[in-house]
């Protein structure tokens, strides 16, 4: 499995509930991707730095997402680029199913 952390520095500063909006309104695309386990929503105390948090079957199904078009599509939405950084995802525990997960 893969983790992708994609952030972007918003040009001003939301509230949660203004984020909870946007990302209540961009979530629903995201529910039939190939390959995408779980994304988060997430945004930083101060407002100004939004992004997700993606675990992935595979880097490919990853790079499937992560195309110039979608950057664009970031950039656009959000007024500035996104970053992505990659990690291996050997294991996930999750709580909320009581499992813990290996790609192994």
């Amino acid at each position: 499995m893969i983790t992708v952390l994609v952030q972007f520095k918003l040009p001003q500063p939301v509230s949660r509930e203004q984020a909870q909006e946007i990302f209540l309104s961009t979530a629903p695309k995201y529910r039939e991707i190939p390959g995408l386990l779980r994304k988060y929503y997430v945004l930083s105390q101060d407002g100004g730095t939004a992004g997700g948090v993606y675990l992935w079957r595979s880097r490919e199904a990853a790079e499937g997402l992560y195309t110039k078009e979608w950057e664009a599509y970031v950039r656009e939405r959000y007024g500035a680029a996104p970053s992505m950084t990659y990690f291996d995802s050997p294991v996930v525990v999750d709580n909320v199913t009581n499992e813990i997960v290996s790609d192994a």
